[in-house]
């Protein structure tokens, strides 16, 4: 296992973080699976207080096995159809879903913290301040976006580093080789070019969400099936079969699977990056774990992502 280390955060984290949002239930194959990412090294689990009782079951599972003070835990609130309706960016909204989310992990902290997404029309300020204030009560170790632009995140760290306050340690938005048509949830945000840079040159941690682009490049699709109507909505372009077909390539060539090249992707970028993940078996962990340590040239990176015509 590789981890990374982020400021605030006492523990160093998995690159490869454990995903809550398919744990509908806690059974023998969803305990083998979480026992198998532990016992792998991997010690970070994403959940999100509108995960409809996912940060419960995750917190139990914790409590259970006495790992509280082993294991990274990023939960996410704010999110806009989550309890009360309208819109809820704002400093009554983060306090109360982080309040439940506490109670729910059965903890008092969680490492990371994660506005889950963003109202534009909202002012960082009150944001950053309610922010900081749960950061001073150790409630929460680093807090960072989720489904921010750029732009809004960097009004919200030069809002931060103006008035002496910690600001966004972390991004996690969409990052994968497969580039999204449209959001695949309303309200969700990609990383573009224009982040890519903002997080070589800042050095800004990004934990990226379906960084496997939903199974795009397992196999089970094809430009003339059309049966799975999201993936077609939101993966099927030609631009990303031209990626498909050159990961296939790259596959073959390094002997794994396109879909641990489409990972390697994720975690070779030139600035520090997680991938959450959603493996369904001990299997599928090793694949991704295999990934995880798949060594990509910035040249092989390129041309996946149809930025050079060949590769050396």
């Amino acid at each position: 296992m590789q981890y990374l280390q982020l400021q605030g955060v006492d523990k160093p984290i998995s690159r490869l973080i454990m995903g809550t949002g398919d744990l509908r239930k806690m059974e023998e194959p969803q305990r083998l699976m979480l026992e198998a990412f532990i016992n792998a090294g991997g010690n970070a689990f994403d959940t999100a207080h509108q995960y409809r009782g996912r940060e419960r079951l995750l917190g139990e599972w914790i409590a259970e096995h006495k790992l509280r003070e082993k294991v990274v835990i990023m939960t996410k609130g704010a999110h806009h159809d989550d309890g009360s309706p309208g819109p809820r960016v704002n400093p009554q909204a983060i306090r109360q879903d982080l309040t439940e989310s506490l109670e729910r992990l059965g903890t008092d902290y969680v490492d990371l913290y994660a506005l889950h997404r963003d109202d534009p029309a909202v002012e960082v300020g009150p944001i950053l301040e309610e922010l900081n204030a749960h950061l001073e009560a150790n409630r929460i170790r680093a807090f960072g976006a989720s489904n921010w632009s750029l732009a809004r995140i960097r009004e919200a760290n030069e809002y931060a580093a103006a008035r002496g306050l910690a600001g966004f340690a972390f991004n996690s938005p969409n990052l994968s080789l497969a580039k999204p048509n449209e959001p695949r949830w309303p309200g969700c945000v990609s990383a573009d070019e224009a982040m890519c840079a903002w997080h070589a040159e800042s050095g800004l941690p990004l934990l990226s969400w379906s960084s496997q682009a939903g199974g795009f490049f397992s196999g089970q699709f094809a430009p003339g099936d059309r049966s799975d109507e999201e993936m077609a909505r939101v993966y099927y372009s030609d631009g990303n079969w031209e990626r498909y077909r050159r990961a296939v390539v790259l596959a073959e060539r390094k002997r794994v699977s396109p879909i641990q090249i489409a990972l390697a992707y994720v975690l070779n970028q030139p600035f520090p990056t997680c991938a959450i993940i959603g493996p369904r078996s001990p299997e599928e962990l090793g694949s991704s774990i295999e990934a995880m340590n798949l060594s990509l040239s910035e040249a092989e990176a390129e041309w996946l992502d149809l930025k050079k015509e060949a590769v050396v």
